[in-house]
């Protein structure tokens, strides 16, 4: 079409030249334009009825064509002098928010988007332009559902393309009907414009307008004039609330292209532009308004096992998929995650700059304001349905610095390690103490919190809540020789569960651990031996998995390498040491205490026998994750049998063992307790149907307990396999690997 315009107008003129009849043509064709609202009666006849899409067709093709005949790049031609001397644009700009003829609006959006894609001279530097643009971005984006979102979505990705190639462009575009005080954008701006000034050396100047037209070219090229407001002032930046607008939009695709191009925005590569996108426009204030907004919806009726089983809500995909699976506020809580996705996304690839403001306003108008008082809130169901949401919440986070202002909000700012005797100031004491809650439900939702936590790749959750408190090795006795056998290690003969007629009452270990542990040649406990020592701690009695020619441990292994892999690969860049730290024999001994959140888990752990089947599980599985990390402090103290303990100390073994001497003493207060326990076994993997039997909770918990035993003994031998290349695992025979 444009060759054959350009072929025709050489026709017509002949020998003339061809800058004059086009500027004679494109001048005839806005006088048609012109002529229309002056001839016309007709209000009711849709602009696309008229000869109105024609002729800006044809301007825009008059504009190209001429750019493209032009000797020297970067020169202006008479067509588009003119474009910008007679103020077209702004014009269009007006009769688009006439909408008149009805659809005229759409007809200057699809102009505009076409004239900037297309025209390669620059064109936002010009006054005459970019107020129109902002003009014409003012009069949509904010009524959802508007019937020119498409043409809406079309000319902010073209101006959003623009500022990506020049980010000097924000500075033009941003500019709202309130521009920004002086003291808040004079440091952003200065930059922008210098950059500006750098670039227009280097282009070539256009044509010289005439003498009479000196005043009005000039009053083009000045660049935004900066109002006389008081410092400080943020002003209203049209372009973004336009993209939030149509990001809100019922329609997929355009709500997707809006937060595609809201995306190109921040990403700017200019830190001169970021930071004046950060200080000198809603930007990070809009799009967490919105994130608040989309929470605050959210029915308080929520149930948080609906929260927590709904999963793959992805900002590219913001509803949630249609199925049988569908309860009360599902939709609301797919456009939150949707939104808080597409938020750690931006975070994720935004300018340094932006990517820090828009987490901090993240952490502060969500997390702490919102959240926080939910979290601490005297209400079960609002400690409940916050205590979900956070943890969805976790599970989608991705980007580095929201990460950063989640663990600061969780686990606080003081890195000092707590006393036993201290108050729960902070939200993370608080959420400790909620896993430990009169109310099993919110135990478990906290703990579910604190296990998906323990998944993020952040060294300092780790440090804050174990390895702070391991440091030094407080926990291991000083000055004392090695134990001559396993039962000196743990102090057996003092503890109250193994006394002479407990021991003589028929109910013995599966095997009896060897008199000494063997050692490799760097002095750690052989892997082999420590295998064994968790195989063996269940007593035979109250084994069930070999009834039901089940090779647990090997699973275990299996699941246990998969999982250790990907801890591993988590903390390698951290730079954890490979040993422990020698210990000084001459050093005096530290008082020690495991902090709050193992004293909690250990806590639990004694009451495995007394708590909820889905409680146990929660507990074995979050001490399972800490027991995966590859440190060699957290290796010792939770997964060696062997560690020489100081008095008074506890480990996760000495908390097992203890379990283990309560176990054998209440089987013998329950009737048949062989039988009842596989058949309590056979109903929790769906063999048989439920039906409620004595002693219930404690078959529960013993069966918890034998697998939660082979669970630790996988994970200690995926950590530090033997020497050998290959170790052969057979059955166990008398509780031995």
């Amino acid at each position: 079409m444009l060759s054959r315009l350009g072929a025709l107008l050489q026709e017509a003129v002949g020998a003339r030249e061809p800058s004059i009849d086009l500027l004679e043509a494109f001048v005839e064709h806005w006088k048609g334009i012109t002529n229309y609202y002056i001839e016309s009666t007709d209000e009711n006849t849709p602009a696309k009825k008229t000869d109105i899409p024609w002729r800006l067709k044809q301007m825009l093709d008059i504009l190209v064509y001429e750019e493209k005949q032009q000797a020297a790049a970067g020169e202006t031609g008479p067509c588009l002098e003119y474009l910008l001397q007679h103020k077209i644009l702004e014009t269009l700009c007006t009769l688009g928010k006439a909408e008149y003829p009805p659809g005229m609006r759409q007809q200057v959006l699809q102009f505009f988007s076409k004239v900037l894609a297309q025209v390669q001279h620059p064109l936002l530097h010009y006054l005459n332009v970019h107020r129109p643009v902002q003009k014409l971005l003012r009069l949509g984006g904010t009524v959802p559902g508007s019937l020119t979102e498409k043409e809406e979505v079309q000319f902010t990705t073209v101006l959003c393309s623009k500022i990506q190639q020049d980010p000097a462009l924000l500075t033009y575009i941003l500019e709202g009907k309130k521009t920004i005080g002086r003291k808040a954008s004079r440091e952003a701006t200065a930059s922008l414009r210098e950059a500006a000034s750098v670039r227009d050396k280097d282009r070539p100047h256009s044509k010289a307008p005439d003498s009479g037209t000196c005043g009005a070219w000039a009053s083009n090229t000045q660049l935004p004039a900066e109002t006389q407001e008081p410092d400080g002032a943020i002003g209203e930046s049209s372009l973004i609330t336009t993209l939030i607008g149509l990001c809100k939009s019922k329609k997929g695709r355009v709500a997707l292209k809006a937060r595609e191009n809201l995306l190109l925005l921040v990403s700017v590569a200019s830190q001169a532009a970021a930071t004046y996108l950060v200080q000198s426009s809603p930007c990070c204030p809009a799009i967490v308004e919105h994130l608040c907004q989309l929470y605050q919806s959210l029915p308080s009726s929520l149930d948080p096992a609906d929260i927590a089983a709904l999963e793959g809500i992805s900002w590219r995909l913001p509803s949630a998929p249609s199925d049988e699976a569908s309860f009360p506020g599902k939709e609301a809580l797919a456009a939150f995650l949707g939104w808080f996705d597409y938020c750690d996304h931006l975070i994720t690839e935004a300018h340094t700059v932006v990517s820090d403001a828009l987490a901090k306003a993240v952490a502060e108008k969500l997390f702490v304001e919102i959240l926080q008082p939910q979290l601490l809130h005297v209400s079960e169901q609002s400690v409940l349905t916050s205590t979900a949401l956070l943890t969805v919440m976790l599970r989608q986070l991705r980007s580095p610095a929201l990460l950063r202002e989640a663990v600061a909000f969780l686990l606080g700012m003081d890195q000092q390690p707590a006393a036993p005797e201290d108050s729960p100031r902070t939200l993370c004491a608080h959420l400790i103490r909620h896993c430990d809650h009169l109310s099993d439900e919110i135990s478990i939702a906290t703990l579910r919190l604190f296990e998906e936590l323990l998944q993020k790749p952040h060294e300092q959750i780790v440090r804050s809540l174990i390895l702070c408190y391991l440091e030094g090795r407080p926990y291991v006795a000083r000055g004392s020789p090695e134990p001559e056998s396993y039962e000196d290690t743990l102090d057996l003969e003092e503890d109250p569960y193994f006394t002479d007629s407990f021991l003589d009452s028929g109910f013995q270990p599966s095997a009896k651990p060897p008199p000494a542990p063997a050692t490799n040649p760097d002095g750690k406990t052989a892997v082999t031996e420590i295998v064994n020592s968790f195989l063996c701690l269940v007593p035979e009695e109250a084994k069930t998995s070999a009834f039901l020619e089940e090779t647990g441990y090997d699973t275990y292994v299996h699941d246990a390498y998969g999982l250790f892999q990907e801890c591993s690969s988590r903390v390698t860049p951290w730079g954890w040491p490979l040993a422990p730290p020698p210990l000084d024999p001459h050093e005096p001994e530290q008082p020690f205490f495991e902090g709050p959140f193992l004293q909690m888990l250990f806590d639990r752990m004694s009451r495995i026998l007394e708590q909820p089947y889905s409680l146990n599980l929660q507990v074995t599985s979050v001490l399972s994750r800490l027991a995966l990390f590859p440190h060699p402090l957290i290796h010792e103290y939770l997964l060696d049998p062997y560690t020489n303990l100081a008095p008074g100390c506890r480990s996760l073994f000495s908390v097992l063992v203890r379990v283990i001497g309560d176990l054998m003493q209440r089987i013998q207060r329950v009737p048949q307790f062989p039988g009842k326990l596989l058949l309590v076994r056979r109903q929790l993997m769906g063999q048989v149907p439920g039906e409620q039997l004595d002693h219930q909770t404690f078959l529960q918990g013993v069966v918890v307990l034998e697998e939660f035993c082979k669970e630790l003994a996988a994970i200690a031998f995926v950590k530090f396999p033997p020497h050998s290349p290959h170790l052969h695992l057979s059955k166990p025979r008398e509780g031995h690997v």
